[in-house]
């Protein structure tokens, strides 16, 4: 069973995209910030982590460089899953080591569908 971290510092979101990956046969984990996240993802290993931006403590840009200065997460897929849609926000995603973009509000449709992409 594929292991996937969701980080958002809202936990009704977190909840949605939760129960979203679980209904799919996923395993999700879930984190409250990047700080949270970063320790979660040092203790385990996941597949595939989506990751809000705005966060309080760290948010999802420091969380993404972090985890690609790992080498358990330099080629695990990191996906951002934020309000933030501008062409900035979005390179500085890429710069950072993002795999993926995903706007919010999310579709379920949609989030499985990338998560299954990315998975392989």
């Amino acid at each position: 069973m594929k292991k996937i971290l969701a980080v958002d510092d809202s936990t009704s979101m977190r909840q949605m995209v939760s129960f979203t990956l679980k209904t799919a046969g996923y395993e999700v984990a879930e984190a409250a910030d990047g700080q949270e996240a970063l320790l979660l993802a040092k203790a385990n290993q996941f597949d595939l982590v989506i990751s809000d931006i705005n966060m309080p403590v760290m948010d999802g840009i420091t969380l993404i460089k972090e985890l690609r200065a790992l080498d358990a997460y330099k080629f695990v897929p990191l996906l951002m899953l934020t309000t933030e849609s501008s062409p900035e926000k979005k390179q500085e995603g890429r710069a950072a080591g993002a795999t993926g973009w995903i706007v919010k509000p999310f579709n379920p449709d949609q989030l499985l569908a990338t998560a299954r992409k990315v998975l392989g």
